[in-house]
């Protein structure tokens, strides 16, 4: 399973569908730049180091781009980026899925769902945390 970062965003703040979503699955992984944009929000260096000892420690396994993936995502720009609004970031996420050929997770499936072939479990918040 990939994580998209808006699940990991749940999940860091303490909600506990986020929870049990991510402990869920044995297999872990999240595209390199949803750490990218986790670390974007990290409000020190002390909170991104936290970040890269929590995937490091809980064996979520951070996917880097490759060529492949690098490709894959122009070619989900090219098609989808003025038809559908698709973003660089979301290209390289699905890209990575693809690639990898995972289920994507996501609360943003309307970003994704105009893609081709990529399988996705949406993501819903049920939880109300303080």
């Amino acid at each position: 399973m990939i994580f998209d970062t808006d699940v990991l965003i749940w999940f860091f703040r303490g909600d506990h569908s986020a929870g049990r979503a991510v402990d869920s699955e044995r297999s872990r992984r999240i595209s390199i730049v949803s750490l990218m944009e986790l670390l974007q929000g990290a409000k020190s260096k002390k909170e991104a180091a936290e970040l890269r000892r929590f995937f490091r420690d809980n064996a979520i396994e951070v996917v880097p781009i490759n060529e492949a993936i690098a490709y894959g995502a122009l070619a989900l720009m090219e098609e989808h980026a003025q038809a559908d609004g698709l973003q660089v970031a979301d290209a390289l996420i699905a890209a990575t899925a693809l690639q990898l050929g995972e289920t994507l997770a996501t609360a943003n499936v309307r970003h994704f769902r105009p893609l081709r072939g990529i399988r996705l479990k949406e993501f819903r918040r049920v939880s109300r945390n303080p």
